[in-house]
């Protein structure tokens, strides 16, 4: 029971003799935390169940302190006017008098050396056995100092060691049945009868206690039991927390560092295939001119090579200009892509067409970049490689996802024949499929020899913070 709970001083941790090992909980300073049964709990486990319960466990403090001086004092004023029924004489009246005052002078080293705060132990044994016999010689003269000897019930689980709890309580319940039976000794078979049954009930009481207190100490240790599991278990939780996000901090770092090095790769195949052939291809011509004494020819390998500078420049800036998508600065995804098809299609001559479906929301900035990459990518495919008369790009914003289709009326190819990606990464329709596996999502490619070419792009709707 919380009340019956005991603990030490500051003073007295540390000190040997303290331990147990009966099974019972232990309170602060390794001392038992008290009560009748073996499943007390320590005071300080059962405050983060319930924060009230350092108040009372003090409440209890204060009346082991001080309930022995009333109670003792009740019962030497109601023996006054009764002591001559109960046959006290004079010699009795001094007997009483020296009692009370060992009794108060017991009381009072208890209160000085703080037995009430030290909770169970071999000094508290002595002082409780030493009140029980003052209390059993007291209410031996006057049954009414039985008030005083109600008190063992309290102290029980306060004072003694585990193994004499038991005992001790059956002793306060001697003189408690004899106070009730009319005093003690029984005068008379009937009195002796009476005593019995009062025992009985006394003694049944007392079980009653001791195994109500059992079950509220198993209980407690349960909730102490739980408590701390539920602890350990939001420590895993808080840690495991801690821990994903960590790994998410790094998986940025690290898909910060794959779309860098994605965008050099990219950056590296558009060189390739366009600024650094467009060179190759004018020193050819002028190797060609160099070495043809025709005027008409020179001409005409002059005006290739100025048509190649000048498409190598268109391309130059178009890989500056992907660099970062100044397109998306000031305008939505969907206006982005309408302008780069309007403006493909005047460059290549090609109709080009650009539809929207569902409604358009602002995305997250990387998958407008990624989309918006793709398109050109695609479109950049469809100029060298399609030989297309129209094409034609759809956005399409649909339940928690975001598609982008390119088509063409093309030559097409054979999917399969296409290489895989090689470790080191690769370019052209390689690094859209990068592109969109980045961001959770995927590409799709249908097409074939003279039938055209389709690309969808999808990517998760990821709307913008």
């Amino acid at each position: 029971m919380v009340a019956q709970t005991g603990d030490m001083d500051e003073r007295d941790q540390g000190k040997p003799g303290g331990g147990r090992g009966d099974g019972r909980a232990d309170g602060p300073g390794g001392r038992p935390a008290g009560g009748y049964g073996s499943g007390a709990v320590p005071v300080d486990d059962l405050a983060r169940l319930d924060p009230g319960t350092a108040e009372v466990e003090q409440r209890w403090r204060s009346f082991h302190r001080w309930s022995p001086y009333t109670l003792l004092a009740i019962s030497t004023v109601l023996s006054v006017p009764t002591n001559s029924a109960f046959g006290v004489g004079r010699a009795g009246w001094w007997t009483l008098v020296g009692l009370v005052a060992a009794a108060v002078v017991l009381e009072a080293v208890a209160l000085r050396i703080g037995l009430a705060r030290r909770g169970p132990s071999v000094a508290g044994s002595v002082y409780y056995w030493l009140r029980w016999a003052l209390a059993f010689c007291l209410a031996w003269l006057n049954p009414l100092y039985a008030f005083y000897a109600a008190i063992g019930y309290f102290g029980a689980g306060r004072f003694l060691l585990h193994r004499m709890v038991k005992p001790g309580l059956a002793a306060s319940a001697v003189i408690l049945a004899g106070s009730q039976a009319g005093g003690l000794p029984p005068q008379n078979s009937a009195q002796w009868a009476l005593f019995g049954a009062l025992l009985a009930v006394n003694l049944g009481l007392v079980a009653a206690m001791v195994h109500l207190d059992t079950k509220e100490g198993e209980r407690s240790l349960a909730q102490v039991a739980t408590i701390a599991e539920l602890e350990r278990t939001n420590r895993a939780l808080q840690d495991a927390l801690d821990e994903n996000a960590a790994l998410q901090a790094q998986l940025l770092v690290q898909a910060r560092e794959a779309g860098v090095s994605d965008e050099r790769r990219r950056l590296a195949a558009e060189i390739h295939d366009t600024i650094a052939q467009g060179l190759t291809g004018i020193i050819a011509q002028l190797q060609v001119v160099a070495s043809t004494p025709d005027q008409a020819q020179a001409r005409e390998h002059l005006d290739r090579a100025a048509d190649l500078a000048r498409h190598s420049l268109g391309e130059a800036r178009r890989s500056v200009h992907n660099l970062a998508p100044a397109a998306l600065d000031d305008a939505t995804l969907a206006e982005a892509l309408k302008k780069t098809v309007e403006d493909w299609s005047a460059r290549t001559g090609v109709r080009a067409d650009f539809t929207l479906t569902g409604t358009a929301e602002p995305l997250h900035e990387e998958i407008e970049a990624s989309l918006l990459r793709i398109a050109e990518e695609a479109l950049s495919n469809a100029a060298r490689h399609a030989a297309a008369t129209r094409v034609g790009v759809t956005l399409s914003f649909m339940a928690g996802e975001v598609t982008l289709d390119v088509r063409d009326d093309g030559r097409g190819f054979d999917p399969l024949s296409v290489p895989a990606r090689s470790g080191a990464g690769g370019f052209g329709l390689d690094g859209m499929r990068a592109r969109a596996e980045r961001l959770a999502g995927g590409v799709t490619v249908e097409s074939e020899e003279g039938g055209g070419t389709a690309i969808s792009a999808r990517v998760p709707l990821v709307r913008h913070d």
